[in-house]
């Protein structure tokens, strides 16, 4: 009987809509550099936890040894945060995560996700409109305390007890929208304006809507045009994530059209970073696409994070700022005790890198540029920044256990810092760190990094 190992090699055997492409899952050497650079390995220390382990199991699909439908390997792909840290190390620069999550949309050809998923990634998280829509009911529930009240009544209750505790601890405090202030066309009566598409997220929109308000006004001071399309929806990303790439394509498409309908953009900017992250990658996601390759591509290469383009467009000089007045620091998200170190010490701020502008986009170094520029902030580094905080998408609502691993772990990088408010890009990231503070009782503050700009910037030198 002849040995396996002197077997020739079949090559592919299985093909399907969505599979991964063969060549790039042979072109991994297995060389391990991924293992410590991914989160759900080091807690694990499984092989099929693994960016290694994962890219084995989409090649023994594609080479007829594992069933496409097998449950055990939705599992372990979805396991995977989409954290991106493994592309970042990988010396053979393979796309890994790019890889897995399109092993979760051939999954899903055969194995679609939950009801529930599909269910809010269909009807809820389609626009800031729907999203602020389903929102509203919450939002009345936190004014008039029924949140607490349901706590108070279910929270003790035996299984369902803990998971009704960790709903209303990670829902964030609802502020009003955004959306219906935003122009979504209007002429400029200076020459030198730049005209800017501005991408507004469904969760920036309901959840951190004082952040964006930030954003804009921040872009306004530097000589910016802001429009947003009210017919925008959501750039796809959570929807990708679960497998649902047809879904990604067709908000993409939709998307593209509703920016170019905008007319002539100096860029298009989203203070989401999974957003931005998601944008770029339209080029890719609808490259076979001859009616939308280019336009697509077009689109993509004036995407930019708020981060880059406020560095891109603020002076590069070094802000000062007066005392705040209450109303002002109230309004911008930052109370008097946030910043009581103003008007001696300076305001200790320490930053946490989002996964999709760290990883993603590469974007690392204009958040401390601008944050640099801050004269009465003092930035100390957080212990492995990029470190995914657990939140990764609806991945603390999938897997809760272990991103609750990876939040105290976090969680103890920023204690250790002892700074007085530590500053995001993402909202998943701020949802996830504000739990984190309410777990520990934490006193430290969480904030949108353009929040931070625009409480501690009021006049230039």
């Amino acid at each position: 009987m002849t040995s396996p190992l002197f077997e020739p090699i079949r090559g592919q055997q299985v093909f399907g809509p969505d599979l991964p492409d063969y060549d790039a899952l042979t072109d991994c050497i297995r060389c391990g550099r991924c293992l410590p650079a991914c989160p759900t390995y080091q807690h694990t220390t499984l092989e099929g936890q693994s960016p290694r382990g994962r890219l084995n199991l989409l090649r023994a699909v594609e080479d007829g040894k594992l069933a496409l439908e097998e449950p055990r390997l939705e599992e372990h792909l979805y396991h995977c945060l989409d954290c991106r840290a493994c592309d970042t190390v990988c010396p053979a620069g393979i796309s890994i995560g790019a890889l897995i999550v399109r092993g979760r949309a051939a999954i899903a050809h055969v194995r679609p996700r939950s009801r529930l998923i599909r269910f809010g990634l269909t009807a809820i998280l389609v626009s800031p409109r729907r999203a602020e829509f389903f929102a509203a009911p919450l939002r009345w529930m936190q004014r008039l305390r029924l949140d607490r009240l349901g706590l108070a009544i279910f929270g003790r209750l035996p299984k369902i007890g803990p998971i009704v505790r960790d709903l209303i601890e990670l829902a964030p405090a609802m502020s009003k929208p955004l959306r219906g202030e935003l122009h979504e066309g209007q002429s400029s009566s200076q020459a030198n304006t730049r005209r800017v598409g501005f991408f507004l997220g469904c969760v920036m929109n309901v959840a951190y809507a004082d952040a964006s308000r930030a954003s804009v006004r921040l872009m306004e001071r530097y000589g910016c045009e802001v429009v947003t399309p009210s017919n925008q929806l959501c750039c796809g990303a959570p929807h990708e994530d679960q497998g649902m790439k047809d879904t990604a394509r067709s908000f993409a498409r939709r998307n593209i059209a509703a920016f170019d309908a905008l007319g002539d953009l100096r860029a298009i900017v989203a203070d989401c970073a999974a957003c931005s992250g998601f944008l770029k990658e339209y080029t890719h996601l609808l490259r076979v696409d001859p009616d939308w390759a280019e336009r697509a591509r077009r689109f993509s290469s004036k995407v930019r994070d708020i981060t880059e383009w406020l560095d891109e467009i603020m002076p590069h000089v070094v802000l000062s700022r007066e005392p705040p007045e209450m109303g002002r620091s109230a309004k911008n998200g930052l109370d008097q005790d946030t910043l009581r170190h103003a008007r001696g010490d300076k305001l200790k701020v320490t930053y946490h890198e989002p996964c999709h502008l760290a990883n993603v986009q590469g974007v690392r170094r204009p958040p401390r540029a601008l944050m640099a520029r801050l004269r009465n902030v003092d930035v100390c580094e957080l212990p492995d920044a990029a470190r995914c905080c657990g939140s990764a998408g609806i991945y603390n609502l999938t897997h809760p256990t272990m991103s609750r691993r990876l939040l105290e772990r976090k969680m103890d990088d920023v204690a250790s810092t002892h700074a007085d408010v530590v500053v995001s890009a993402n909202p998943g990231c701020l949802l996830q760190l504000n739990w984190g503070n309410k777990r520990h009782s934490a006193s430290i503050a969480v904030r949108h990094i353009t929040q931070l700009i625009e409480a501690e910037l009021l006049d230039e030198t």
